[in-house]
């Protein structure tokens, strides 16, 4: 055992969040244990904590590194003098993306967040409620200029975000076919589905 590797101008810590969502992501968040990921990353399980304090921070941080970057590129797309259908398809690519190139931190995000303790679980729940909101109001503003049909937009969020969370089974595939095609087909029944 010996000092974390580091590699492409990350820093330690940035390391072992990274591995500790790949351990996460494979055990889930409660049969994972330090010593295991002490052994991924290369040192003695007592090293890790110069590094961090606990595991509970390590689901904390990457929790809330996704919620953070979500909610910046949602402001992002809200300041956009673009259609809804535009703002839509524009969140949606944003949205695939990071479930294809960040997979297990996404993943960590979506599935073990309910292992956060208070207040970081009540915060992060409301994180995600106004995502959500902040998504749909996108959709009624469609629907209120006649861009888009004439939904329930909270369902449509919902059939949005779930689709999006099955890219899980792309990844599980031993037919994978590009991450490019499949983003295209998804805008095409997600966003299809949606127009006037």
């Amino acid at each position: 055992m010996g000092r974390i590797k580091t590699e492409n101008n990350s820093s330690r810590k940035e390391i072992i969040l990274k591995k500790s969502a790949e351990l996460f992501k494979e055990k889930g968040y409660k049969a994972a244990s330090m010593r295991e990921l002490a052994e991924i990353v290369g040192v003695e399980a007592a090293s890790l904590y110069n590094h961090i304090r606990s595991k509970s921070e390590l689901l904390h941080l990457i929790c809330f590194n996704v919620a953070t970057h979500y909610s910046a590129f949602m402001d992002e797309v809200e300041a956009e003098k673009n259609n809804s259908l535009y703002k839509i398809e524009k969140l949606i690519r944003f949205l695939i993306d990071g479930m294809v190139e960040n997979f297990e931190e996404v993943y960590v995000c979506d599935r073990e967040w309910k292992y956060l303790t208070e207040p970081y679980l009540s915060n992060f729940q409301s994180q995600r409620r106004t995502f959500r909101k902040r998504f749909a109001s996108i959709i009624e503003e469609g629907i209120r200029k006649k861009e888009i049909k004439k939904i329930d937009a909270t369902t449509a969020v919902l059939v949005i975000l779930h689709a999006i969370s099955g890219i899980e089974s792309w990844h599980r595939s031993k037919q994978k076919f590009d991450g490019k095609e499949l983003q295209e087909n998804m805008i095409t029944i997600l966003v299809g589905g949606l127009k006037k």
